[in-house]
């Protein structure tokens, strides 16, 4: 049986098929703790067409599965997935559509919420992409924390960046590293998200 974890943190959740997006979830992680509150950052499995496929219960590598509890508990979240066609990707997709139970009982309304994505190309549906993350996350009632352009990277970044949430352009073989305006956005989003969550707990 497993207990309410009692100390307060926020939920990093994100799939990353080539890593771009866990990098960022990793320096969204790091703005979080600078405002001395945990973040706990966990993934979702690959989908497959194949019914019979199956997924090892612990990931080879990285952040472990996301489960439930992890959401319920949770005193805010930060949802990040590469692009799909200017969506979400259906990994995490997947796993949201799950969570109607907690949607039943209300668990995550007015807990603030923020979205991150990455895309191979500068035009590839980063906004699209993070909008579509939000919509699940407004029916769930939670509060929706963007950027302000009070953010100087925002006016200053030649890759990703959107006052909608963090995003990385990877390039098309996902060889470009996440550069110093992308990563001041991620922490910067981490610290206000982690900052805003303390305010609405009060």
């Amino acid at each position: 049986m497993q207990t309410e974890q009692t100390d307060p943190y926020l939920l990093v959740l994100y799939y990353s098929h080539n890593g771009a997006t866990e990098t960022l979830a990793k320096h969204i992680a790091r703005g979080i703790e600078q405002e001395n509150i945990q973040a706990k950052l966990r993934t979702v499995p690959t989908v497959s067409p194949n019914c019979e496929s199956t997924t090892h219960k612990v990931p080879e590598k990285g952040a472990i599965y996301c489960t439930e509890d992890d959401l319920r508990h949770c005193s805010g979240l930060a949802l990040g997935s590469p692009t799909r066609f200017g969506n979400m990707a259906a990994p995490l997709k997947y796993f949201i559509d799950s969570t109607s139970s907690l949607w039943l009982s209300g668990a995550l309304i007015n807990k603030p919420a923020s979205v991150f994505t990455s895309t191979s190309s500068l035009h590839g549906g980063q906004e699209t992409t993070l909008i579509s993350m939000m919509l699940p996350l407004i029916h769930h009632g939670m509060v929706i924390v963007g950027q302000p352009y009070s953010e100087v990277a925002l006016h200053s970044t030649k890759t990703g960046g959107t006052p909608y949430g963090p995003t990385h352009v990877a390039g098309k073989d996902n060889s470009n590293p996440v550069d110093s305006d992308e990563i001041s956005l991620c922490q910067s989003l981490g610290k206000r998200l982690a900052s805003i969550a303390k305010q609405l707990a009060t």
